[in-house]
């Protein structure tokens, strides 16, 4: 076992280092290894701050390495049933996704509580959600979280031009709730969702692997998750955030 990322750095042998770190360490990690010339799978989110995250992206576009950050709700089948569904046009135009995330508090590791090293739940936990709503309606305006109806619940709205987001998250439920997931399209000419957990034969984790190594292997970039999404949920998941502890809607820019 090697404890010195130096050393991991340095040996010719290595060409994948994938990150699975805290957060705040995520720009340092990241940014070391594609100078290195690593192709490199980061754990979401790609970074705590905006800065760090084009950082990171500029690191990636400057390396020989290929970058892909690990939004592994990407690959889970009933995500991708509901996104090959609306590509294939059976959906129509998209007018509204709710999604939502709940689980039990995290006991593995302390840092997840602290919304200063994590993000608090909407960076670190709902970012998979915000990354879906943008996926389906595009460039988000506008956002608005406030109390849910339950303790611990966050009820997220986001405005886009084409239709309207919503997101329901909490990290509070009893210690026996099994976590569970679900996102529901609404298009001009059907509905469609999926709850989690549902009967897979892939782990979703060992799917997302297998595209980034092909993609290594391929010399192509990984267009299933590209970087700027990642930076793009990052930004609505922040501005979330903010409206969490402000109760204020916050504007998004433009870009």
């Amino acid at each position: 076992m090697v404890s010195n990322l130096g050393e991991v750095l340095d040996d010719d042998a290595i060409d994948i280092v994938s990150v699975c770190t805290p957060t705040p360490s995520h720009a340092e990690i990241a940014i070391r290894a594609l100078g290195a010339g690593k192709n490199v799978l980061l754990e979401k989110p790609i970074a705590l701050t905006i800065p760090d995250a084009f950082a990171i992206a500029a690191a990636a576009d400057a390396s020989s390495g290929l970058l892909m950050v690990a939004h592994v709700v990407r690959f889970f089948d009933g995500y991708q049933r509901l996104r090959q569904e609306w590509e294939a046009g059976d959906l129509g135009a998209v007018r509204s996704v709710t999604a939502s995330r709940l689980s039990s508090a995290p006991q593995s590791a302390s840092w997840i509580t602290d919304p200063n090293r994590s993000g608090g739940p909407l960076v670190d936990f709902a970012i998979h959600d915000f990354d879906q709503l943008n996926l389906f309606l595009g460039t988000p305006l506008a956002v608005t979280a406030l109390p849910g109806g339950m303790p611990g619940f966050i009820e997220t709205t986001v405005e886009y031009d084409s239709g309207t987001g919503r997101v329901i998250t909490c990290t509070q439920m009893p210690d026996d709730y099994p976590f569970s997931s679900s996102l529901e399209v609404t298009g001009s000419r059907a509905t469609s969702a999926f709850r989690y957990p549902a009967v897979t034969e892939d782990s979703p984790y060992t799917t997302q692997a297998a595209y980034f190594l092909a993609c290594v292997r391929n010399g192509v970039e990984p267009r299933e998750c590209p970087t700027d999404a990642a930076i793009q949920a990052l930004r609505l998941a922040l501005a979330a955030q903010r409206s969490w502890a402000t109760g204020e809607t916050i504007q998004l820019p433009a870009s």
